[in-house]
């Protein structure tokens, strides 16, 4: 297997450019709706599909350009902070060189910190890893003499990429078909909805993540919605001449995201208190090579790390950067020598610390849930808060929040090295699901773990520039480039706003911790249940984290992440029915329906996040050449018919969804 080619220089080109697009998709929906998708199973199929036409191509080969693409699926979570440092005024625009190089050096950092963890949680784990199981079967049936079966998965990606962009189109572009509708109602005082979102890239989320995360979304978005905005509507006061939306949306912002925040949190406190031991025990098992008596051609090309003094060469490097990165971002503050350089190391021991932990806690959640549903969010809520209170202690030591301009720098400061934490997060969160794909395939970890590295370099390049388009063309809640912008199209950066949330209160005495902790009680009995059934040994579980994004998201956007994990019950159901019909082997039929429909969700996330990058593009050359922000959209007041027909095709997608997954089912 190892005579075959690996890491090679056209793999590596390619693999550039399919970081390129998926960084790209992935930022756009990050900034969208707060949610970010695992490119390694498209990335599987689009480089399977152009290195046919090239002599010569491996399953290892293959498997080097996904590994390295992959790297963009996460990455990009970054923006789920830095918009932040443009929603408080620090920033007015995206500075390269500081982006990139938090960006880089903290996403290498999470590939060295997820290496000692490989052989305790890839090779003796029983974690499911979802999507890394899936890109392996995917390079399998891709390396096979037979390549329909490589032809046939980039036809289900182009049909659901085709699909998507048509909608994303009208809908974004020409603005005739809604993303959203709600009926908003009252009993009394208590507010009610009953919502609908309409995006195809979360419905696609959805299927990825199953029905039993699903229904732990569900149980969140019931404790928000049925419960919370009733009961905190019911006793307030507000103006019941505003419409209720505006006021429901009021008491979600200042309250309801608090508790489902707070859910986030102690989900992730929890994964990394489980993970303690096994992080030993990979530490150990990682740095026995440094033993003298223990040779390299001791250990199988299969088991083989990157060394410990590259690990360590790598890893000095980049606190240099860190170091570096964070005296250029504090020089500008106008602090003596001493106090800047104190702020430096504290900052930077602290996203070194913390990245650590959350590589762990990250690596562990995506493969048992997969990658796109991991506890990101959970993660750089943790981070913000204790990096926040950290500067708070300094700052009251020094006086450096004894102004105005000095508790907006601290909350720079904090938003920024949580930047670098969740860098660190990201890639970890990413790294380990890789590993798997590859000791599946039987690849060289070491050459895999090179290719990460790449792909950090290669998504933190272009990162950047993204958000700067976005920025421009449609402006982040609480930041808008211009006053005169079309606020409907303004991008939610749901996560950066709360997180600036959350430090501008902790530095100005005013975040009201009330909710948090009603969400730290909340998230600590359901994980007291879900240990229950556990311990019982139940097929039902009920992950804290999905019912924490359950409460933590708006219901237009939990509502298509439900109805897909609904389908992907309904598609693997049916799956098993009509190969029992047609006396097919079931489990062989499920894996052909399953795989398809993965591959369909993965063409329909790419489709609508690519559109939603290209139309920024053009609402940027409009603007600049002095037109609006909605250069394409019909010049006609449609009413409630863009709510209609967007119902209409969102039901219409759905029904093809399941027909195409099921026609996977052949004599």
């Amino acid at each position: 297997m190892h005579n075959l080619r690996e890491l090679t220089l056209r793999g590596t080109i390619l693999g550039a450019f399919i970081t390129v697009i998926f960084t790209a998709s992935n930022v756009y929906l990050g900034l969208k709706v707060g949610l970010t998708f695992s490119s390694a199973i498209p990335a599987a199929v689009i480089s399977m599909a152009i290195l046919k036409l090239f002599s010569g191509s491996t399953i290892l080969e293959n498997n080097m350009i996904q590994t390295q693409a992959s790297a963009a699926g996460t990455l990009s979570s970054i923006i789920f902070v830095l918009p932040g440092l443009l929603m408080i005024g620090y920033w007015h625009s995206f500075p390269f060189w500081l982006t990139f190089a938090v960006c880089s050096a903290g996403g290498m950092l999470g590939v060295l910190f997820s290496i000692p963890l490989r052989h305790v949680m890839v090779v003796k784990s029983n974690l499911p890893y979802p999507e890394g199981i899936a890109a392996a079967e995917i390079l399998k049936a891709g390396s096979e003499t037979n390549n329909n079966e490589a032809n046939e998965g980039l036809k289900d990606i182009l049909f659901g990429g085709v699909i998507a962009s048509i909608v994303s189109l009208f809908t974004n572009g020409f603005r005739v078909l809604s993303e959203n509708t709600a009926y908003w109602f009252s009993a009394g005082k208590s507010i009610f909805q009953l919502p609908m979102g309409f995006s195809l890239a979360l419905l696609s989320a959805g299927y990825l993540i199953g029905i039993m995360s699903g229904i732990a979304i569900l149980i969140g978005t019931m404790i928000g919605w049925v419960f919370g905005i009733p009961i905190l509507s019911a006793i307030s006061d507000y103006d019941a001449t505003q419409p209720l939306s505006k006021i429901a949306m009021g008491f979600w912002a200042s309250d309801i995201r608090f508790i489902g925040a707070g859910v986030i949190a102690i989900a992730a406190v929890w994964t990394l208190l489980t993970l303690i031991k096994p992080m030993i025990e990979g530490l150990k098992i990682s740095f026995k090579t440094m033993r003298s008596d223990v040779s390299v051609n001791d250990i199988a090309p299969t088991e083989r790390d990157l060394s410990p003094k590259a690990i360590l060469l790598i890893m000095g490097s980049m606190l240099v950067i860190l170091l570096v990165t964070f005296y250029s971002f504090i020089a500008d503050s106008g602090l003596s020598a001493g106090i800047a350089w104190t702020l430096v190391f504290s900052a930077v021991l602290f996203a070194f610390i913390m990245g650590f932990l959350v590589a762990a806690a990250c690596g562990y959640m995506a493969g048992l849930v997969g990658s796109s549903a991991s506890p990101i969010s959970g993660i750089a809520i943790v981070a913000v808060i204790v990096i926040s209170l950290i500067l708070l202690g300094l700052g009251e030591v020094n006086g450096m929040l004894d102004s105005i301009e000095g508790s907006n720098f601290a909350t720079a400061l904090a938003l920024f090295t949580t930047s670098t934490v969740l860098a660190v997060a990201c890639i970890s969160n990413d790294n380990l699901q890789d590993l798997k794909t590859g000791h599946l395939v039987n690849a060289t970890p070491w050459k895999q773990q090179v290719a990460l590295l790449l792909g950090c370099v290669v998504g933190a390049i272009v990162i950047a520039p993204i958000l700067e388009i976005l920025y421009n063309a449609y402006g982040f809640t609480g930041a808008l480039p211009r006053t005169d912008m079309d606020t409907t199209q303004v991008l939610a950066a749901p996560q950066a706003t709360l997180m600036t949330t959350i430090a501008k209160g902790i530095f100005a005495h005013k975040l009201d911790w009330t909710m948090i902790l009603i969400g730290l009680a909340v998230g600590a009995i359901i994980i007291a249940i879900d240990v229950i059934l556990a311990k019982n040994k139940s097929n039902f579980r009920i992950p804290a984290l999905a019912v924490g994004l359950g409460i933590y998201l708006p219901p237009n956007i939990t509502t298509p992440i439900i109805i897909g994990t609904l389908l992907s019950w309904i598609i693997k159901r049916n799956a098993y029915k009509k190969a029992k019909a047609q006396n097919l082997d079931p489990e062989q039929q499920f894996k052909k329906v399953d795989r398809k429909a993965a591959l369909i969700a993965s063409g329909l996330i790419v489709g609508e996040s690519l559109v939603g990058v290209l139309l920024a593009v053009v609402i940027v050359i409009s603007i600049t050449n002095g037109g609006n922000d909605a250069p394409l959209a019909v010049p006609v007041n449609l009413g409630i018919l863009p709510e209609l027909l967007g119902l209409f095709v969102f039901v219409s997608i759905c029904a093809l969804f399941i027909r195409r997954a099921l026609s996977a089912i052949k004599k």
